[in-house]
């Protein structure tokens, strides 16, 4: 009989030195528009000087950053932080406190 070992990651998030799930594409996608930026820059004749600070302020800033909300968060953090966007602050009751007082009595079917 054959031993077949068993996949036991399957059905989980991605995670790569701790960062969770959407994270994880944020920082890749922030890191290299930070590095075409840096790029760009050079070419245009930029200051070299002016070009390393930017390039390691905005890094670390992004490393930084996507930790800080990855450890706030959660995996589901985005999702989290949308729909508290859209959850209205408070409800609105125009009508006057009476009309949800009133007694309206049930019609018997006798």
């Amino acid at each position: 009989m054959s031993n077949y070992n068993i996949n036991k990651g399957i059905g989980r998030t991605v995670e790569f030195k701790g960062l969770k799930a959407q994270y994880l594409f944020i920082f890749a996608g922030s890191l290299l528009g930070v590095l075409i930026l840096v790029m760009i820059l050079y070419m245009a004749g930029a200051n070299s000087y002016l070009c390393l600070f930017i390039g390691a302020g905005g890094a670390s800033l992004i490393v930084w950053k996507t930790f800080a909300l990855n450890g706030k968060y959660g995996e589901h953090g985005l999702m989290k932080m949308g729909a508290k966007k859209k959850h209205p602050r408070y409800i609105i009751c125009r009508k006057a406190v009476h009309r949800y007082l009133k007694f309206t009595p049930k019609a018997s079917g006798l």
